[in-house]
């Protein structure tokens, strides 16, 4: 075969590729864009308003009085400025570690039992922690992310956030970043997101949490490091750990500036 007929045997081939690939990432889009009308979502978000107006635990109280940072009650927009700094907790932290907080605090409900079930699994384990967060989130809706790094606390958990990040181990020399540091990757249907990009954070980091139509549940940002970790082999995240909360701020900062936009739905 001659150099010219290779040469042209070779472009026919990366334009018959870039072709297949482009109407692959359309055709994911389109599916994703139908799926939005009648998000399930809201099942979880109209549970977890109740729960959190129902007089609960053994203090028989509401968390209406539960300062999600914004003040005492107050929920709108409250998500997009998490995780951040609590001086009565003297801890930064994310949505789930503060409401388990406030559960203990002001429901008298134990830490054990409040962090029982974080993630769901059918009718026969539902999550009290996921119905919540559907409903917290959902109030932040369309406001922008804006979390702080003023406190040296939450300096100090972004920067181990990143390290975290960029960290590769385990069976596989697997980190983060091998997923989620380079444009175009694709995991079979998954595309996935640079994260090392202020557009690739700013999408990922806003539409969760989100339902999986694959599993028939809504999950939570902690749930999705959870399982980020079990695909890599790496040793279970402990739920509402300082570890869990580090990533967290390290991408909800990288989302500044982009508005909310969860709870999503996804594959």
């Amino acid at each position: 075969m001659s150099l010219h007929r290779v040469t042209v045997v070779a472009l026919l081939v990366a334009a018959f590729s870039a072709f297949a690939q482009n109407t692959t990432v359309d055709g994911i889009a389109k599916y994703r864009e139908a799926l939005q009308d009648g998000n399930p979502a809201e099942l979880w978000e109209a549970r977890g308003e109740g729960l959190w107006k129902e007089p609960r635990g053994p203090n028989k109280v509401s968390l209406e009085r539960c300062d999600l940072g914004l003040g005492p009650g107050v929920v709108r927009g409250a998500y997009a400025q998490l995780p951040k700094y609590f001086a009565d907790a003297d801890r930064v932290m994310d949505l789930e570690t503060r409401v388990v907080w406030c559960m203990v605090k002001l429901q008298g409900i134990s830490e054990a039992d409040a962090k029982k079930n974080p993630f769901g699994n059918g009718n026969d384990k539902k999550s009290n922690i996921e119905a919540l967060v559907a409903y917290i989130t959902s109030e932040s809706r369309g406001v922008k992310m804006n979390v702080s790094l003023a406190h040296a606390k939450e300096l100090e958990m972004y920067k181990v956030g990143e390290k975290m990040f960029y960290f590769r181990g385990g069976p596989h020399d697997f980190g983060c970043v091998t997923c989620h540091g380079a444009d175009n990757q694709r995991i079979r249907l998954q595309d996935l997101p640079n994260l090392t990009k202020l557009e690739g954070a700013q999408k990922a980091y806003t539409t969760w949490p989100a339902y999986r139509v694959s599993q028939g549940e809504l999950r939570t940002f902690q749930w999705r490091l959870n399982d980020c970790f079990r695909q890599q082999r790496f040793p279970e995240l402990e739920f509402g750990s300082d570890a869990s909360i580090a990533l967290t701020m390290f991408l909800a900062k990288n989302a500044n500036g982009a508005a909310f936009d969860a709870p999503a739905i996804k594959r």
